[in-house]
This record gives C-alpha cells, structure tokens and sequence, in this order.
C-alpha cells in the first residue's frame, strides 16, 4: 500500500479507490484492508477513502481509472447505528454511529454518482451482500427492493469478495463486460433461461407467503434471478474458495497497524483460521455471506504466520483469539469420498461431518511450542454443542487455551423457540457438568450469551428462561440481545411474515414496543455484565 502522499496525485493515478464507513486498518480481519492488500498484491495501485463526509473528502483523490468500490464496514450502518428499539446508538468509545450515514452504501454511492457520473461503482460488504435481493427492512418495516437499484452501482459483490474484485479490476483493465462473474450480481435486461427465478419483487412485497417461498430459494450455489420493472437482478453463484485460496489471501504482509480509534485494539494479534459456518443457525447471516461449508487454512500457513507474529513491533508472546465464525469448526469437513455428488443435508447434523477436532487439536498443540509464544487464547467463543463431539478438545482448551473463561451462546431454554432458532441445546447440561468438572480447580467459567424477542417468544417463555437461569446459577452472562432482524435471514423472513417459512404455520411474534421492552426489564433483573446491560 501507499502512504498518505498519494492523496496529492493526479487524477487517474490510481487503478482502484475504496470507499468504507470504518476507519482503515492493513489488517486481516479489516474488510477493506484485505481487498486492499489483495490488488495491491496483484499490482493494482489502489487509494482508500475512509469515513468520507464532505465533498472534498470524497474527490481528493480524484478519478479512479478503473472503478470505485464501496462498501459500509464489516457491519451493516442500519445495526451500527440503531439498537433493536430503533433507538439511535449514542457515540462512546465502542462507537462513532455518528459518523456512519445510515444505508451507507447507498449514500455514498449517490455520493459518487454526483461528483464522478461516468465512474464504474462496485459494491460489496456485508451491507451489500445481504441486501442483494428483496429483503425486509426493520427500520422501515417494509419490503426494499435489491441495493443495487438504489445504489445505482454498477455490480454487486456478496460474500468474502478477493476472487471477485480480482476479475472485476481485470475485465475492466482489459475491456470485457462485467457479465458472469462468480459471487456478483448485476442488472440485465434478459434472462439467460437456466438461472432460476425468485418470486419477483411485487410478489414479494405484496404476498408474504410468496415471500417465504423467496427466502427459501436463497441460496450461494446457484445461479437466481428476481424481476423488476423492466429488468432482472441477477446472482450468479459463488466462487469456489479453497484452502489454497485462504492461504494466499492471510499470506500478505499486512502491517498490523490500526488506526488510532480501531476497533480491532483486542484483536491485533488474533489469526483468521478458516471461512464459512457449518451452525445453520436462522437468526445469522453468515451462511449467505461466506457460505455454509467451512473452508480452512493448512496448518502449515498459520502455523507460519504465528511465526511471523512473534517478530512483530509490540507482540508480546499472546495470540489474541483464533478467529472464525466458530473456532471449533476448524477442518469440520465432509468425509464423504470426493467423487460423490454434493448433497444439501445441513452439515451439522450429518453423520459424514468430521467432527473429531483432531486437526485442530493438533494445531493448537503445534502453535503453543512455537518459540515466543506464551498463550493462545479462544476468547470469541465455541459450538459447545460440537465440542461434545470431542471431551479431548474440551480438556485441551481448558488446560491451554482459556483466560478465566470460556463464551458459549446457548440463546434460550425454550424449545419451541430454540427450535425456531435452528439450534439444539440438548447437550448443554452434559457441556456444563463436564467442563465445570475440570475447570473448578482452575478458577475458569462460562459466559453466555442469550437472546430474547425472537419469533416465537412471548412474555411467559421469557419469564421461564428468566427462571431457568436462576435455578441453574448460570448468573455470568455476557450479553443478552433484543432479537433484531437483519437482512435476508431465516428469522428476518419469520418477523415479517408471522410464518414459518420451512412448514407454513403461523407463529408468535412480538411486534410492540412495550413488551419488547417488558421482555428486556425481565432480563435486566439478572445479575449481568456491564455489557449486557448496556445491550
């Protein structure tokens, strides 16, 4: 990357300029810093404009000879700025919501689209990604249509974008049309007769069963189309991501370096170890963003790259946290032999998954004898539902790798509300007896996290759950969560609908304020963490 003197360079200078609500870091896990470093690497000369605000912030750096691209941040500006009451999040040091424009890729695009008309605009993150199709809105409680049509940018990009971005700056250093690019979605005119149609914008919008049907045919895999007037946005499917792919990607010099107001302070030294959940849980997005097959590094390349980690300015022998969705999904893959057809069984409860936490195990074994390292935390949590797969794991993280405690997520207590969550806490009394058995000794305990105002709950399951926490003593909790529906997941589809989308059947849902707000005083009457009470 360049320093800040290019901000004095001539127009056309640069091939590509990013566009991002957070402040810029050349760090793996900064969105921007990654695509960034990914062009940089392929010889791309790239400029980054973060948090733009005025005019002058936005064409300092003049036009860029191949596209812009766009994106909020690693959060989508709706959720950063608003708490589930749709109260507007105050700043402190934990937030700069004032500095985030709300739909921040659209605004900014618009912004673009008035100082540099003819610029070729790419959008991507998180923001982008979930929004690509007719999705429900909770802030305005209605039905948008895809952000690519109030963005007026020129192509989409959802999921983890490197492969994406790659061909969109090579198509267009060369001329080619920006048609057909894996993990894009674009505008067109007519439709090729092999993708396969969504219910179309008015249908959706208009009949909420056809909503569901449109939720249901969401898929990374496949090629899908949704009319609108006079055109169709079009999906084609997402890339093939390999280990090798990984490897490369998390292989680049990054500095570490953050901006002084990041937010990634806790995080510096942690180490990215794989892409993609395998949880299938209907609150999250992840599984339409990275995709629901896990994708992991070697062990030899981050094994590597905490060797590089021990030579670094202000390392002092502690890898943060080894990041993914879940860091006990590490090389959770199916064992199927390759040649048979891929099938679509939820990974997490197929009997073909490798849930041993072998190789994982062995890499934490192998990272911890590195020379210079002290301490290997797993501080983002971990599927203790998975690790019931492997007691081995269990012990292995408690003798090793937990700093006074361990965050689990059981959510709630309700089976009919869990259900409609997509998780299972069958296990759970089995994970607490087992791991309070060997961590007594040791001083370590769980944090949890719960969430409430999900379809499905009502005032009496929260009571319950209230209940059930206090019989069972577990008063550590870390965070609670007013349920927020979010672009394009399953349980979005359920807020807005009032129906299970897999069976059809009505479901409650509590859409009123003031017993939202009876269903988080329940919980405030908990003994909590600071930050549970702040959420």
């Amino acid at each position: 990357m360049r320093d800040e003197s290019m901000i004095t360079k001539t127009e056309n200078d640069l091939d590509i300029i990013l566009i991002t609500g957070e402040y810029y870091d050349d760090h793996p896990l900064s969105p921007v810093g990654v695509i960034a470093k990914v062009l940089d690497a392929k010889g791309y000369r790239v400029g980054i404009i973060e948090k733009p605000v005025t005019q002058e912030h936005f064409t300092r750096l003049g036009a860029p000879r191949l596209c812009f691209g766009v994106t909020s941040g690693s959060i989508d500006s709706m959720v950063h700025n608003y708490t589930p009451l749709k109260r507007k999040r105050v700043e402190d040091k934990y937030s700069d919501a004032t500095t985030l424009p709300d739909r921040a890729v659209i605004y900014y695009c618009n912004k673009l689209k008035q100082y540099f008309k003819s610029s070729v605009i790419v959008i991507g993150g998180i923001e982008a990604s979930l929004r690509r199709f007719a999705h429900y809105d909770y802030w305005d409680n209605n039905i948008r249509r895809s952000i690519l049509l109030d963005s007026r940018a020129n192509i989409l990009v959802y999921g983890n974008g490197e492969k994406q971005i790659l061909e969109i700056a090579e198509r267009l250093h060369t001329g080619k049309e920006l048609v057909g690019i894996h993990g894009t979605c674009i505008l067109q005119k007519n439709l090729d007769p092999t993708f396969e149609l969504l219910p179309s914008f008015k249908e959706a919008a208009e009949d909420k069963r056809k909503f569901c049907a449109m939720q249901m045919k969401f898929s990374n895999d496949k090629n899908l189309a949704q009319e609108y007037t006079n055109s169709y946005v079009v999906q084609y499917k997402y890339p093939d991501y390999t280990t090798k792919d990984l490897d490369w990607v998390y292989s680049l010099n990054y500095s570490r370096k953050l901006h002084p107001k990041s937010l990634l302070k806790m995080g510096r030294f942690s180490v990215v170890i794989h892409r993609g959940c395998i949880g299938a849980c209907n609150f999250c997005s992840l599984s339409l963003h990275q995709g629901n097959r896990i994708i992991s590094r070697s062990e030899t390349n981050i094994l590597e790259e905490i060797k590089r980690l021990t030579t670094y300015p202000g390392f002092k022998g502690y890898i943060d946290d080894f990041v993914g969705p879940s860091s006990n999904m590490y090389a959770m893959v199916c064992t199927r032999p390759q040649s048979t057809p891929s099938c679509s069984e939820t990974c997490i409860q197929c009997p073909q998954l490798d849930k041993t936490h072998r190789r994982l195990i062995s890499l934490l074994r192998k990272a911890r004898q590195i020379q210079g390292v002290k301490k290997i935390f797993i501080r983002s949590g971990i599927r203790y539902d998975l690790a019931m797969e492997s007691r081995e794991y269990i012990k292995e993280i408690s003798d090793h790798h937990i700093s006074g405690c361990l965050k689990i997520a059981p959510e709630h207590f309700s089976n009919t509300v869990v259900g409609l969550m997509g998780k299972d806490n069958r296990r759970f009394d089995e994970f607490l007896s087992y791991f309070t058995a060997i961590n007594q000794r040791k001083k370590q305990w769980l944090r949890y996290y719960f969430m409430i105002g999900h379809p499905g709950d009502t005032l009496s399951e929260v009571i319950s759950l209230h209940d059930i926490i206090k019989k069972r003593h577990l008063e550590n909790i870390e965070q609670f969560q007013l349920f927020t529906p979010t672009p394009m997941t399953i349980s979005s589809c359920m807020y807005w609908t009032g129906l299970n989308p897999f069976t059809g059947r009505k479901i409650n849902v509590v859409y009123d304020y003031h017993t939202k707000k009876k269903l988080k005083r329940i919980m405030l009457n908990l003994p909590l963490n600071k930050s549970a009470e702040e959420e």
